[in-house]
């Protein structure tokens, strides 16, 4: 690792930040992962997809993003070793050789992030975790290079982070767990950018109670308050931000075009044969290389998306326009009784002329606050730990009603999604008048119901 320390640079490097007021970059090797092709590639995709058509303001990129979560790590770092720093072996302080594995990984956490992320993996079946570490630890990449300058294993060190299996759980959680750098940066970011207040919490004094520990990181008693807000934003952040409806919708909408495009690509003789978007083509064919994911981004799809709203498949060019030109689905909540209603209610949509598989949908999205350890769950959460003044740890639900309200009960809904169109009169066409009625009867207050109880 002394290889990190021996490329300092001469002079410190700022980033204005909205967020952080500036982010310091005083390493070369950091440097140099920012001016990776990979790394700037993140500039071009978006951080929350299709909240943008919600939020107007949610232009932000992962890029940002990723700089958040490096400076809030470095703040970490320099508060653990100014306050906690390592006396002797295994003695749960912090040991500052630790630094460039922490930096490197909060900053490359999310390098592998695609287009539209979330949709994208849905459809074509990626992991943008496993590209990450592929990016990592591929020695063909820019990335792969500059961390080999530090080590030639540091590259599977970084990685082994990202994917919770190295050594030290501090540097583990510093990334991933509970209350972690990426969580307090894309709370405060994602607030900020789409004009809300919920995600704003007290980040000085929740990094100011943190603590090393041997099992990984602790809160002070002291900072209670402060953890208890942070968890209570990214409630609601998760409740008006993430599971907003037309955000959800305009997904739903997402996918079902590229799933459109896929099955055209797939199915030449019946469609067009001339159909050939050739940067999305080792996707369809299910066969790609870095290269060709390193290609994509938000400006790619957009740019295949106007191409397909003239296209001579009317489902493909109806759901780009209704994509490009913001035109979202409408939405009625579910619960298990009214379930059986759902399949009534797709064949009003296909009798009404929309075919169902492309232009209906079930979508449900639950979190939950704040997850109580499991250690049976195969992705059982780190506990938020509280230090009481004589030394012993408390699980934090145990002495905050407030996280106990809340701890392991699932918050959202589930949505069936539908067009506009069906819940709009039709008087010119006479016809489909009577099937807008019946379907219309089943909706009520937002809400799937049973016109007959």
């Amino acid at each position: 690792m002394n290889h990190f320390y021996d490329e300092k640079l001469r002079r410190e490097k700022v980033f204005r930040d909205p967020i952080h007021g500036q982010i310091i970059v005083d390493n070369q090797v950091i440097m140099d992962l920012i001016n990776t092709p990979e790394f700037q590639r993140l500039r071009r995709i978006k951080q929350l997809g299709t909240s943008s058509f919600t939020f107007h303001g949610a232009e932000h990129s992962r890029f940002g993003h990723c700089l958040g979560v490096y400076e809030i790590t470095r703040q970490m770092c320099n508060y653990f070793q100014r306050n906690y720093p390592s006396q002797q072996e295994d003695d749960g302080l912090w040991n500052d050789r630790e630094r460039p594995v922490a930096l490197c990984a909060a900053l490359l956490h999310d390098l592998g992030h695609g287009p539209y992320s979330h949709t994208f993996e849905h459809i074509f079946h990626t992991n943008h975790e496993q590209i990450t570490r592929q990016l990592i630890t591929d020695s063909s990449t820019n990335i792969n290079k500059i961390l080999r300058r530090v080590s030639p294993d540091f590259p599977r060190q970084v990685a082994s982070v990202i994917d919770h299996t190295y050594d030290n759980p501090q540097v583990v959680q510093m990334i991933s767990s509970q209350v972690d750098a990426d969580r307090m940066d894309y709370l405060q970011r994602d607030a900020y950018y789409t004009g809300t207040n919920y995600g704003k919490f007290d980040l000085d004094r929740v990094l100011h109670v943190m603590r090393p520990v041997k099992s990984g990181i602790a809160f002070e008693i002291s900072g209670m308050h402060a953890v208890e807000d942070y968890i209570i934003s990214r409630l609601q952040m998760y409740l008006q931000v993430y599971f907003h409806p037309v955000s959800r919708s305009m997904e739903v909408i997402l996918d079902h075009l590229l799933m459109r495009a896929k099955y055209i690509y797939q199915h030449p003789n019946d469609f067009e044969s001339e159909f050939t978007p050739h940067m999305l083509m080792p996707f369809f064919n299910n066969h790609f290389t870095l290269d060709d994911y390193l290609a994509l981004d938000d400006g790619v799809l957009t740019t295949y998306f106007i191409h397909w709203t003239h296209s001579r498949d009317d489902i493909l060019s109806d759901l780009a326009s209704r994509f490009l030109n913001r035109r979202p689905f409408k939405s009625a909540v579910y619960d298990k009784k009214t379930q059986e209603l759902l399949p009534t209610l797709r064949n009003l949509i296909q009798t009404a002329g929309f075919n169902s598989q492309y232009y209906t949908a079930v979508n449900d999205s639950f979190k939950l606050p704040y997850d109580t350890y499991h250690p049976q769950d195969s992705n059982a959460q780190t506990q938020i730990e509280l230090l009481q003044p004589n030394g012993d740890f408390i699980e934090l639900s145990q002495v905050s009603t407030l996280v106990a309200s809340v701890s392991g009960r699932e918050a959202g809904d589930q949505r069936f999604f539908f067009p506009k169109e069906m819940l709009e009169s039709r008087d010119s066409i006479e016809i489909f008048e009577p099937i807008y009625e019946k379907f219309q009867s089943y909706i009520k207050n937002n809400h799937v119901i049973n016109p007959k109880e």
